[in-house]
């Protein structure tokens, strides 16, 4: 029961753990310390010597090794030895579905999603294995090969939790073949749900004195996950940057006022059906869950407000992220015209579907009045932006825009909005920071910004969008200062005549 040093480093040629005999842990830093106890025998009468750890120190280990020697001996450890992870989760998941039927607990979105992570990876990958004897290697294998799913690395290895984890992947109540890799925010929601339920383990269940998951997340360069990405504008340098190396600069790209006008002229010209929807989001943000949630009830154009009340996820309304969320958007003059020709539209198709139309009750919806799928909007707004791009394409083979107009079937004015200037990429989500962005350049009151947008604070809006804010006010000064044609400037001394060019 001595407390012992120990690490991850692997043979490179064997790709064995080296553990104890790793030759860098006499180095400060490397390695953590672990111990191991006697615990109660198995019904079959197996001796048992689960492992704790890794610790800092040689002190703290063997502490923690003081405490699980008390806990170790207590009946209910003694008769919870025998319970799976798989066994656990199941437990605790149905605690979770009967706190959120008395209305105290957990979103029906959020039970989903853990529902998810246990099908397909906690139980498949350490369900088989008793919560007692459950180590942080167990949690990092599970890990390794989520990331391989999908991916070249998967070939050849014949590794058996991969397997399981393919199995479990392939087919679940009947849905279609998984073929996209995994994402690290994935393998992280993962382990939310994992980490939390051996959290419960130890505090609630007191079936074991530690929690093997704490500090196996990293990402997947190593280093835990950095702060949130903030926006970027779209200045002409970088458009230009751009359309020579194909590069995006950032994850998060904001369009400049200019940019966004384009967007939303072009999608009007076009005829796209969804474009009072993409005006609302360009305007005012509203998340795109928000957006195919929002009720017809919720909506009053005569009095120009917008109630953001649910957010819809799949296919079933949910509440929307937090309490900030539930709000007001005040509508200006243009944006309720561009909702009254729409709600005159969706009349229309009513009438055209006849006994076939399913109102769903939504503000945006199918031409049959079914709910939006949310990834919709997203599909909707990728295709416009490739006919833009495509558009510009054959503008440069010199096409005329009648020819281009034919080609794509759209209209002459589409055409010409979208060869007037360059629009490079953003996603669908960043319209919505990009409203953010307009009005606090735009000298709205951040406090105001940060209730249309639903932020928990102000501050939070403050800290993503004020520097993105001031690129872009920037930017619109140059464009005033260019617009004004001078032959000659005073200098800001004597009024003395300077040429435009010096």
């Amino acid at each position: 029961m001595k407390p012992y040093k120990a690490c991850s480093c692997r043979d490179p040629e064997t790709k064995r753990l080296l553990g104890k005999k790793c030759p860098n842990l006499s180095k400060k830093g490397h390695g953590g310390w672990y111990a191991r106890y006697e615990a109660p025998k198995t019904a079959e009468g197996t001796r048992r010597q689960p492992r704790i750890g890794p610790y800092t120190t040689e002190t703290e280990c063997k502490k923690e090794l003081a405490k699980v020697l008390g806990t170790a001996a207590s009946p209910k450890a003694h008769d919870e030895r025998k319970t799976t992870f798989g066994e656990y989760l199941e437990r605790r998941y149905a605690w979770r579905v009967s706190e959120a039927k008395t209305g105290e607990g957990l979103k029906k979105s959020t039970l989903d999603a853990e529902r998810e992570a246990i099908d397909l990876y906690g139980k498949p990958g350490l369900g088989h294995i008793k919560v007692v004897d459950l180590t942080d290697e167990h949690f990092r294998e599970l890990y390794a090969a989520m990331r391989k799913l999908n991916r070249h690395q998967e070939q050849g290895d014949k590794s058996e939790i991969l397997r399981r984890l393919k199995d479990a992947r392939a087919t679940r109540h009947g849905r279609r073949l998984h073929t996209r890799p995994i994402s690290e925010s994935r393998i992280r929601r993962v382990h939310a749900v994992l980490h939390g339920a051996l959290t419960d383990a130890v505090k609630l269940s007191k079936i074991r004195p530690d929690n093997p998951a704490d500090g196996v997340w990293r990402s997947k360069g190593g280093k835990r996950k950095q702060g949130r990405a903030k926006p970027l504008l779209w200045t002409a340098e970088r458009v230009a940057a751009w359309e020579k190396t194909g590069a995006v600069p950032a994850k998060v790209m904001v369009w400049t006022s200019e940019q966004c006008g384009a967007f939303l002229d072009f999608a009007e010209a076009s005829g796209e059906r969804l474009y009072p929807a993409f005006h609302l989001d360009a305007y005012y943000g509203p998340r795109r869950g928000e957006l195919v949630g929002a009720e017809e009830k919720d909506l009053s154009l005569e009095r120009r407000r917008l109630h953001v009340l649910q957010s819809q996820s799949d296919d079933d309304l949910d509440d929307t992220k937090t309490e900030a969320g539930y709000r007001q958007i005040p509508l200006d003059d243009e944006t309720v015209r561009v909702l009254r020709a729409w709600h005159k539209r969706k009349l229309e198709e009513r009438l055209s579907w006849g006994e076939a139309y399913e109102d769903a009750g939504r503000v945006f919806c199918y031409e049959d009045g079914k709910a939006l799928k949310a990834e919709y909007l997203s599909s909707r707004f990728r295709i416009l932006l490739e006919r833009y791009a495509n558009i510009r394409a054959k503008g440069a083979e010199e096409w005329s825009v009648e020819r281009i107009a034919r080609k794509f079937r759209t209209t002459a004015a589409a055409v010409e909005v979208a060869l007037r200037l360059t629009l490079p990429p953003i996603r669908f989500h960043d319209l919505r920071h990009g409203a953010a962005t307009m009005l606090i350049a735009a000298g709205v009151d951040d406090k105001f910004v940060s209730e249309v947008l639903g932020h928990a604070s102000v501050s939070f809006t403050k800290d993503v969008y004020a520097v993105v804010a001031e690129e872009l006010a920037e930017d619109a000064t140059r464009k005033i200062a260019a617009f004004i044609p001078r032959q000659h400037r005073l200098s800001a001394v004597g009024a003395i005549p300077v040429p435009s060019g010096g």
